[in-house]
């Protein structure tokens, strides 16, 4: 499949829509798809939009026939940003890596169904 036809590039993103709210349109491009995952409030105490939480990103880009990803775990801050830090708490680690699991057999499900592999970033 090419990737660069603009017909298939809607098609994959409605396809990456459907695998729940983790991917963000917003931080998205022509060849790249940006997902997150807020898996776990850091303190409930602030006002909602001031919360932190332990989470993943991670960046998905097209090539013609495969997609490469590059994943991180880390803490959504009170600014909207996200940082590798250590996740704190056996609990918050293991649901982060769940919530990262299932999320990454979910697409890899979708992208095999489309004829397109998923490889890992190749750190330099």
């Amino acid at each position: 499949m090419i990737l660069s036809n603009d017909h298939f590039r809607s098609y994959l993103l409605k396809r990456l829509i459907e695998l729940g709210p983790y991917l963000r349109e917003g931080k998205c491009a022509e060849s790249l798809f940006f997902f997150d995952c807020l898996a776990a409030c850091v303190n409930v105490k602030p006002k909602p939009e001031r919360r932190e939480f332990w989470g993943w990103w991670m960046e998905l880009k097209t090539h013609k026939d495969y997609c490469t990803y590059e994943y991180h775990l880390g803490l959504f801050n009170k600014d909207g940003e996200w940082n590798v830090v250590d996740i704190k708490g056996k609990d918050n680690h293991e649901n982060v890596k769940r919530t990262l699991n299932n999320f990454h057999e979910r697409l890899k499900d979708t992208l095999q169904e489309l004829k397109l592999d998923l490889k890992p970033i190749k750190n330099k």
